[in-house]
């Protein structure tokens, strides 16, 4: 049942206007994706625009909130003191269920325990004007591929995922809960020009392989940081082949590469869909308006992969890295050499990335052959269906039964072990073993926090195929099982119909539909609760240079948001910046001694916990700043991990690179994301240096800035700092953070 009106906010003839503008201008053929974003600048007609270096003011159609990130969203929407949202914004209540015994109880019991949050996203939407999607309505993304997403719109989410939204060829954009807020507050949203990544697909999908080894494979060429900066644009007569949920699939794991968002062309699939799912009237308008949703004959990339599907093999990638690709054939070999456990301990199939139907119907598939020959699954086996849309038909339509019956449990249609958020019970925290998801992510310890699971992820058939036989030393196109009659079998490849016969069952119905007027609404968080806290306003720049700044911590290696703001049993502190504060960093390696959360004290010689030394320094007046490796903070688009050091008294981020989300929700926040001129110059900062940072007070764009660094010995050396700031975001810094800014404005 779809949520969506489309006269409300559906305007092709503006988007064209918009790029007839901006083609006349630039005087050259567009991209699909340049076609969309530069079809909702906010002044087509004078916007500087060069790809990877300008950033665009752009009003983006539709916002969308997952309840972990929407707390904090909404607190600074609350603290803004506006009425109401300016854009259709919605909230989604995916990710605080916790997977323990099955989809019923485990719901029930989340909606006991997160009573105090869901009732106050609930109030904050109805006051506000934001619809909310209830717990149990299913995972965001497939909410909005279901309802919200449409060729040709802009829509941004509080979420990394939100590229999901490319399968229908959309342009959906991963940020952070300050960004979400200038969007909902009407005001222009800032993104840096993306460059354009075209991966050209030839041949077609057949057999075992799935549209999620597109972008296993596209990853392994990539890998996490290669699509930084840049959209990713798939085309060519591969496309044909792809179903549009597979589109989606591949999409959604684009944010694992780094990218901005990815997008498919519009075609015969999406309007299937469109159509399949409430939307005839957006597939009829689609088609009136497809030379706009397409990219332009001529047109250049940045970047061009060339994929020919007919040669691509099922893939899997991992351990601990999602761009570690190997193919399927390949991983028992390369498992055994590395020393990986080769028993698979649990299958996991579902997550925002691949829980459709067809998705379903090719895991059921492969099940039905294991029960036809008496065969159940050798490892535990768990399922999470995407929406409660796609629980209904799969129900209705024995894809459950034959799951269940085949060893899987049926869990909650929300996020789950995706997102840590799993009460595993069956290996001790430390003990190696193996899993296989069909998830997107498999950081260290991110399933069930766990840092010796090694987590792999592959399509959901293949996942299927792992755990019926046990083992990652298994290859579905050639190896055989052995039936309990003694009969050896192969497995025929999966089958499944892309969308059902019969229409979909929407099951319950879950939508809160915000009233015409919320004014009067009460929205309430008791002083006393310890799971929602109001925001304070940081403090403003005190327009001098930062001086003698203490190194908290010089973190060594990989550091993702995960490590940063750990999620698992924290997600329930997100609506509460002082009481989340406390894991702040705890995951990341100290490079003095490769220990987790312990840091020397500088004030007091004695070790302890980054949260707790941070406090203790915040205590004696003592700024901080943070060094660290490349691409850091990739992965989720949590904006916890910008608030708590700012909350906690840091100032500044020195790093070789970061990742983008995390890189713009800093400078939201009024801390300095810095990069060395010289990335070696890391090597050159001690764990106990003290920094100062010069030239604040002529901070310009494009101009470096100065660390001065004192060694505990008494020596001193300068090093060149680079920024990516522009205008706007140099008056966040010196407002405090941007939502200080917008209250200046």
């Amino acid at each position: 049942m779809s949520r969506f009106e489309p006269a409300s906010f559906i305007n092709y003839e503006k988007l064209q206007s918009n790029v007839d503008i901006v083609r006349k201008r630039l005087n050259r053929p567009l991209t699909l994706s340049e076609k969309i974003v530069y079809g909702h600048l906010d002044n087509p007609h004078s916007q500087e625009i060069v790809r990877g270096h300008t950033y665009l003011r752009l009003n983006p159609d539709r916002v969308a909130m997952q309840d972990a990130t929407a707390q904090m969203a909404m607190l600074q929407f609350i603290s803004s003191g506006l009425p109401k949202v300016a854009v259709p914004s919605t909230i989604h209540c995916d990710h605080l269920i916790e997977a323990q015994i099955g989809g019923a109880k485990d719901l029930a019991r989340a909606k006991e325990v997160n009573k105090e949050v869901y009732n106050f996203l609930s109030s904050a939407g109805a006051k506000y004007g934001v619809g909310f999607w209830k717990p149990g309505s299913g995972i965001i993304h497939q909410i909005i591929l279901e309802n919200y997403a449409y060729p040709g719109v802009m829509l941004i989410g509080t979420d990394s995922h939100t590229p999901n939204g490319g399968g229908l060829g959309a342009i959906c954009i991963g940020v952070g809960g300050a960004d979400a807020v200038d969007v909902m507050a009407g005001i222009p949203w800032e993104l840096k020009c993306p460059k354009v990544i075209g991966v050209r697909l030839t041949g077609s999908l057949s057999g075992w392989t799935s549209p999620k080894d597109v972008i296993l494979k596209v990853a392994g060429i990539l890998t996490v940081k290669g699509g930084t900066g840049a959209i990713v644009e798939y085309h060519g007569p591969g496309v044909a082949s792809i179903s549009c949920t597979g589109m989606a699939t591949i999409c959604n794991m684009g944010a694992e590469i780094g990218a901005t968002t990815s997008v498919f062309p519009y075609n015969h699939r999406m309007r299937t869909y469109l159509e399949k799912t409430g939307r005839g009237q957006i597939a009829a308008l689609a088609d009136e308006y497809s030379d706009l949703l397409v990219p332009d004959e001529g047109c250049k990339y940045d970047q061009i992969i060339e994929l020919n599907l007919d040669e691509l093999k099922p893939h899997i990638n991992g351990p601990f890295t999602p761009d570690l690709a190997h193919p399927v054939s390949k991983i028992g070999a390369v498992a055994e050499k590395n020393g990986w456990p080769l028993e698979v301990k649990v299958g996991l199939i579902g997550s925002c990335t691949n829980s459709s139907y067809e998705d379903m119907g090719r895991a059921a598939s492969v099940a039905k052959q294991a029960l036809d020959k008496g065969l159940k699954c050798k490892a535990q086996f768990t399922v999470t269906p995407g929406s409660e849309q796609i629980r209904a038909t799969i129900e209705r339509d024995g894809y459950s039964k034959i799951l269940a019956d085949v060893g899987g449990v049926v869990l909650a249609n929300a996020c789950g072990p995706c997102i840590g958020q799993w009460d595993r019970r069956d290996v001790k925290k430390g003990e190696k073993n193996t899993i296989v998801t069909s998830f997107n992510r498999n950081f260290t310890a991110r399933n069930d926090a766990n840092p010796a699971t090694h987590a792999f992820v592959t399509s959901p058939e293949i996942v299927t195929a792992l755990a019926i036989a046990g083992t990652l030393n298994f290859n579905p196109e050639t190896d055989y099982l052995t039936a309990p009659n003694g009969e050896k079998f192969t497995l025929e490849p999966p089958s499944g119909d892309e969308l059902p016969a019969r229409d979909f069952d929407p099951g319950q119905d879950t939508y809160q539909h915000p009233p015409a007027d919320g004014t009067s609404l009460k929205v309430d968080v008791s002083p006393q609760s310890n799971r929602l806290q109001l925001l304070e306003p940081f403090d403003k720049w005190s327009g001098n240079d930062l001086e003698d700044m203490q190194v908290l911590i010089k973190v060594k290696g990989k550091c993702t948001t995960d490590h940063i703001s750990a999620a698992g049993p924290w997600l329930k502190f997100r609506g509460h910046l002082d009481n989340i504060s406390n894991n702040m960093l705890i995951g990341a390696v100290n490079s003095e001694n490769d220990a987790v959360n312990k840091i020397k004290n500088c004030l007091t010689g004695e070790y302890g916990g980054v949260p707790d030394v941070a406090r203790h320094y915040k205590a004696n007046c003592v700024s901080w700043v943070v060094v660290g490796d490349d691409n850091y903070g990739e992965g989720s688009s949590r904006e916890h991990a910008a608030l708590q050091p700012r909350h906690l008294g840091g100032r500044a981020i020195i790093v070789k690179s970061f990742a983008r989300i995390h890189e713009t929700n800093l400078k939201k926040q009024g801390l300095l994301p810095l990069t060395f001129s010289n990335p070696s110059d890391y090597d050159r900062i001690c764990p106990d240096d003290k920094i100062s940072i010069r030239g604040l007070k002529t901070f310009t764009p494009g101009k470096p800035l100065t660390a001065v660094v004192k060694h505990s010995d008494g020596s001193e050396e300068t090093l060149e700092l680079n920024h990516s700031f522009n205008k706007t975001q140099i008056e966040w810094f010196r407002a405090g953070s941007a939502l200080n800014r917008m209250k200046e404005l």
